[in-house]
């Protein structure tokens, strides 16, 4: 049995959980600092930071009451060592290092994006992992930070099967909620807004889908691109509504409606690609962006048989500390630990192989 104490830092949540087996939630808490970011319409890594500061101790005790232990129940510190914003992993690394070293225990340094795949399993859901018919998998990870294609066979080894060349998911809904003065974050306010307006009204482009009539090229069969969706949206909006980008009641509402439509319809088209190219048994949709309701529904209707759609739960969709004490399990099992004098990243890492995989 393993009962690991997870640390969240990455960008602007801060979070703890206490995880047992690598699956059973017993404790979780989560800090937001969206209203400190709204004004700057986005996450200000220095103010990140110092928020994260104020908040890991409050965090730390309440995850800890909440699952009824205390420090010396605690068998790992495991924290979010990247990718993600260094000002804000430092804080959550220096914390876990402390309290390994405080409390004499192991330290488990956590890749943010593996952790947000393994977030679909948690909950009773880890058992999938140990069935063979449930590789090869294949998981759409699509955030503010990241837009790719992961794929992950039954002996463990991993590739990126696709990525984005340019703007992420998240990004790329944050850049059009703040262009249209919608506020901040993005994605929430850019779905609720689009529920009133109708998706087809007007056409955006669908980059590197072939749908402009060209080819798409061999090395961006699974890749993904939004800057030019967002280009578009900029355009569309000035022609509307001015050099300001005002738009209001239907002509908003329809405007959010089709640009959503258009970024969601490509993530369907590629991962539904990519999934029957690679004969996936299971696709996992993870990330912040996987918390929209049109992107769910859409990706269960697109993908065909035998691929199964496995969807986290809203809450760890988003930025937790479970998915890291989850994941961290694994690595415990074989005993694999991370250095103190370890030190975050910011991009993502070369992936060849995941630790939830036993074949």
């Amino acid at each position: 049995m393993s009962l690991i104490l997870g640390i969240e830092t990455s960008c602007d949540e801060t979070a703890a959980a206490v995880v047992k087996d690598g699956s059973d939630v017993l404790g979780a808490c989560v800090a937001s600092q969206i209203a400190r970011h709204a004004e700057h319409g986005g996450v200000v890594p220095e103010l990140a930071a110092r928020e994260h500061l104020k908040a890991a101790r409050p965090v730390l005790d309440g995850a800890l009451r909440q699952a009824g232990v205390t420090l010396k129940d605690i068998d790992a510190i495991a924290v979010t060592q990247g990718p993600g914003l260094i000002p804000a992993l430092l804080v959550g690394l220096n914390l876990a290092k402390g309290l390994a070293v405080g409390n004499g225990l192991p330290l488990i340094g956590i890749n943010h994006f593996i952790a947000h795949i393994y977030a679909s399993f948690l909950d009773g859901g880890k058992e999938e992992l140990d069935k063979p018919e449930t590789y090869p998998i294949l998981a759409l990870v699509v955030s503010g930070g990241h837009t790719a294609l992961l794929l992950i066979d039954q002996t463990g080894k991993a590739r990126l099967a696709g990525t984005t060349i340019d703007d992420a998911a998240g990004e790329a809904l944050d850049k059009a909620s703040k262009m249209l003065g919608l506020g901040y974050p993005g994605g929430p306010v850019i779905q609720k807004t689009a529920e009133s307006g109708d998706p087809s009204k007007y056409h955006f482009p669908r980059p590197l889908t072939g749908s402009a009539g060209k080819a798409v090229s061999p090395e961006h069969k699974y890749n993904f691109s939004f800057s030019g969706v967002k280009t578009a949206l900029l355009y569309h909006a000035q022609k509307l509504g001015g050099k300001d980008c005002i738009l209001e009641g239907q002509e908003l509402y329809d405007t959010v409606a089709s640009y959503q439509e258009a970024i969601v319809d490509v993530l369907c088209r590629k991962t539904a690609l990519a999934a029957k190219d690679f004969k996936a048994k299971t696709v996992v949709l993870c990330g912040g962006v996987a918390c929209n309701s049109v992107l769910r529904e859409r990706m269960a209707e697109c993908l065909a048989e035998p691929a199964q759609l496995r969807l986290a739960e809203r809450k760890y969709c988003t930025d937790n500390a479970a998915m890291v004490g989850g994941l961290a399990h694994y690595y415990y099992e074989k005993r694999k630990f991370t250095q103190l004098d370890a030190d975050s990243y910011a991009r993502l890492p070369g992936i060849a192989e995941v630790p939830f995989v036993k074949f």
